[in-house]
């Protein structure tokens, strides 16, 4: 066996084994060599995200062409995604606020202890600089990300632009709104292209990019930051903070209590997915499509 031995070795740890090899030396001086040496403490840099895709470039470009010509002319830009579960209850959440004293929560993050198990659906309007989140009680399905879209839409997205007959979705190409489940374009065609007459064009991130989806650092990185080191004791309180977002750039955000049961592991059958008025592009078919409503198509 290798005698190759691993450790993350103290200042107190370096000076002791410095002094057993005859140069004594106290662990602040340690410090200040090692920092003469330009070694200092880090933590692990994230970054690598797997294999690179050859077409990752490619569609980077055409999201940046779509989101320029639909700015240009007015047309509603959302960008989506589902936020990590949140526990409601007496639970610790990461990070410090200012306070007379600390909040005294739960020693162990226990299911059974909480609530509910929320589970936030962002929605950032691009060219409004608007949030709404959806929380969520039940599985986090395509169904759910869905009737999401489709609920903006009906309060806030089609008052905000009246007329319009496109909309833009930015997503990632995983996930309950990925760019392979079935379901997810099944009730895009339904609920949403179908209902309101929309042409809905979807761009989905590379896999392995969906920290560059507007979503992520300008709705989600604000509320992380509202909310942080304050227990989600109860949903007002939860929805309180939501609203309460605010940024130096504009941002305002409304929220919504979506008590609802969905169901996992729905099929769509060939035949259902050959009913879809689904156009595939031009530049990476697999990432970029538009469903358009179908005129035959009656809702009820």
């Amino acid at each position: 066996m290798s005698q190759a031995k691993y450790v993350r070795c103290s200042l107190e740890t370096l000076s002791n084994q410095l002094a057993d090899l005859g140069h004594p030396a106290c662990p602040a001086v340690v410090g200040d060599l090692l920092r003469g040496l330009d070694y200092h403490l880090y933590v692990n840099v994230k970054r690598f995200t797997g294999p690179y895709h050859p077409q990752r470039d490619q569609q980077f470009g055409w999201i940046q062409i779509l989101i320029d010509t639909f700015r240009d002319e007015g047309l509603p830009i959302l960008s989506v995604d589902s936020k990590k579960k949140e526990l409601i209850g007496n639970f610790a959440n990461a990070g410090a606020t200012w306070g007379p004293q600390a909040d005294v929560v739960n020693a162990h993050d226990f299911l059974t202890d909480a609530l509910y198990q929320g589970r936030p659906y962002g929605l950032y309007d691009v060219l409004a600089n608007k949030g709404h989140v959806i929380v969520g009680t039940s599985s986090d399905t395509p169904q759910f990300a869905v009737e999401a879209v489709a609920r903006w839409w009906e309060r806030i997205g089609g008052r905000r632009y009246p007329g319009v007959e496109e909309l833009l979705i930015l997503a990632d190409s995983g996930g309950s709104n990925g760019c392979r489940p079935r379901l997810w374009k099944k009730c895009l065609q339904e609920l949403v292209a179908d209902r309101y007459g929309l042409a809905v064009t979807v761009c989905h991130y590379p896999t392995g990019a969906s920290a560059y989806n507007p979503v992520e650092h300008r709705l989600f990185g604000p509320i992380s930051t509202n909310w942080a080191g304050v227990p989600l004791r109860t949903p007002e309180v939860m929805l309180g903070y939501l609203r309460g977002t605010r940024t130096k750039t504009g941002l305002r955000v409304t929220a919504e209590w979506w008590e609802r049961n969905y169901q996992t592991g729905v099929k769509v059958t060939d035949a259902e997915m050959a009913e879809l008025n689904l156009e595939r592009g031009d530049t990476c078919p697999q990432w970029n499509y538009t469903i358009l409503p179908r005129k035959v198509y009656q809702w009820n």
